[in-house]
């Protein structure tokens, strides 16, 4: 079951980790510690397998693949050892890395990215192909009466001027061209009810949003204690520190700010009220593709008596969201092969601010995304 992985931002650092480790595990040369469909409980129920991925993209920047990955080797995302192993592989999918298209309207934009995807699928005789954006964040855009109705949509791309953010351009594409999309970033992706319309007029889900890989999926276990144990959180403030190039985009206050609301979500969600405090991002250049976040938790007990309680993650973003991104790349195409319409909100375990209406604590949307695994495994 050959299956096209489409990387919007196919030359960025959770992109190329994304391919060094598919491609390790496809030649036996490491495990696939962090995906969670290779987990014991889920192995071998969900097919294509990582093996069966074919890679491509898109990428506004020209820098090769290779020198992404010895710049990732450098700073101890990947291993070294491993880049150099699979160096000839990785040349084959440079050829199937495109230039964004842009074009005089966002109509001939789409059909132009519509066209590579059309391409590659032929080119390499793929059962589907999956489009998942893992591009820099957007700021959330401004309202357009085009977005609520697809007729008002297709009208309104063919005029000049910019209708709908990247993100959800790309997902117009993809559905143009009968692939499913997800949206592994805060941005609006598939959000909006005139391309919720689409994939349900070509037949395709989509999921997203905003990959949970460090701190949210760690406020994702502990709201659900605190909520029942009935203790009341007070205040709840994080600190995150990152660099890289995601680092540097979330130091733009339009796209901070849609990242922190993603990342605040949540706790309203899941306690029931919104507690005082906020989500800050820093940029640290000198921490490169690894973060640190620092949060303190307030909450009152039995009587009134006030606590408090402090924990620190510290992990490298694109090793923890890579593995999930070969995850949502299997699941969405089993969902296409099985029938599946529309948002999948099963997908929830992956995601800071999912769609649908689906339980923030990550147990909850574990046994959510085990039921959804059981049904596709028993349609195949």
């Amino acid at each position: 079951m050959r299956t096209g992985a489409w990387l919007i931002g196919a030359r960025g650092s959770v992109a190329v980790t994304s391919m060094i480790g598919a491609l390790g595990v496809r030649a036996g040369l490491t495990g696939p510690t962090g995906c969670v469909l290779e987990s014991p409980a889920l192995r071998d129920r969900i097919r294509p397998g990582i093996g069966d991925l074919v890679f491509g993209g898109h990428d506004v920047t020209s820098v090769p693949l290779d020198k992404k990955a010895a710049e990732l080797a450098a700073a101890g995302v990947v291993p070294a050892a491993l880049v150099a192993a699979v160096q000839e592989e990785l040349s084959v999918i440079e050829q199937q890395v495109r230039p964004l298209p842009t074009a005089a309207t966002q109509a001939e934009t789409a059909a132009a990215i519509g066209a590579d995807l059309d391409r590659f699928r032929r080119r390499h005789d793929l059962d589907r192909v999956v489009v998942v954006n893992v591009s820099t964040t957007e700021p959330a855009p401004p309202p357009h009466p085009a977005h609520a109705g697809l007729p008002e949509l297709r009208a309104a791309l063919g005029q000049p001027g910019a209708v709908l953010p990247p993100s959800a351009l790309a997902a117009y594409a993809a559905f143009q061209a009968g692939s499913p999309y997800v949206d592994f970033t805060p941005s609006t992706g598939a959000r909006l009810p005139a391309l919720d319309a689409l994939a349900r007029e070509r037949g395709l889900p989509y999921g997203g949003h905003d990959g949970k890989t460090g701190e949210t999926l760690v406020k994702s276990v502990l709201a659900p204690m605190f909520a029942q144990r009935n203790l009341k959180v007070r205040t709840w403030s994080g600190v995150n520190l990152l660099g890289g190039g995601d680092g540097a985009n979330l130091a733009r206050p339009g796209a901070n700010a849609a990242k922190a609301a993603s990342k605040q979500r949540v706790l309203a969600e899941t306690l029931g009220y919104q507690p005082q405090g906020e989500t800050r991002i820093d940029y640290l250049e000198d921490l490169g593709d690894f973060k640190t976040a620092w949060d303190l938790v307030t909450f009152e007990g039995f009587l009134g008596t006030a606590m408090r309680m402090e924990f620190t993650w510290h992990g490298c973003d694109s090793a923890l969201a890579a593995p999930l991104i070969l995850d949502l790349t299997r699941l969405t195409a089993a969902a296409h092969r099985s029938g599946r319409t529309g948002a999948l909100p099963e997908l929830a375990f992956f995601f800071k601010d999912p769609l649908g209406d689906v339980p923030h604590g990550l147990a909850e949307q574990w046994q959510a995304l085990c039921a959804f695994i059981d049904a596709l495994d028993s349609g195949r």
